[in-house]
């Protein structure tokens, strides 16, 4: 069995503690196991997302000595996404949600004040 670690970190802004942390921990699982170590940049955030962050987040591995065995943009899965959910709604697989973005925001505020996920 392959090892295959992943570090999927967001350009939306630059790496901190926490993602470094998560890095290291994947590629030195990698590495020990003689497995890969993937880099995909999780940049579904249209909004949020810039150039500029992945540029940092590539040169921020790199002077830290953490390779990587390939790399990929999650936005350019969005046509696989698109056909999958297609096919899934062509199935009846999927339902709406009838929550407005008001309601799904005071839900959110409500789990973190207590202390669960915003799930």
């Amino acid at each position: 069995m392959t090892v295959i670690t992943r570090f999927a970190p967001s350009p939306t802004g630059h790496l901190h503690v926490g993602n470094i942390r998560a890095a290291l921990h994947n590629w030195l699982w990698a590495r020990k196991s003689g497995g890969q170590f993937l880099l995909r940049l999780d940049d579904t955030d249209l909004e949020r997302s810039r150039p500029e962050y992945a540029d940092s987040i590539l040169a921020d591995l790199t002077w830290l000595g953490l390779d990587w065995d390939g790399e990929e943009k999650q936005s350019d899965r969005f046509a696989l996404y698109e056909a999958r959910f297609a096919a899934l709604k062509a199935s009846g697989h999927v339902y709406p949600a009838y929550e407005t973005q008001q309601e799904l925001e005071l839900r959110r505020k409500v789990l973190l004040g207590r202390g669960l996920p915003p799930v």
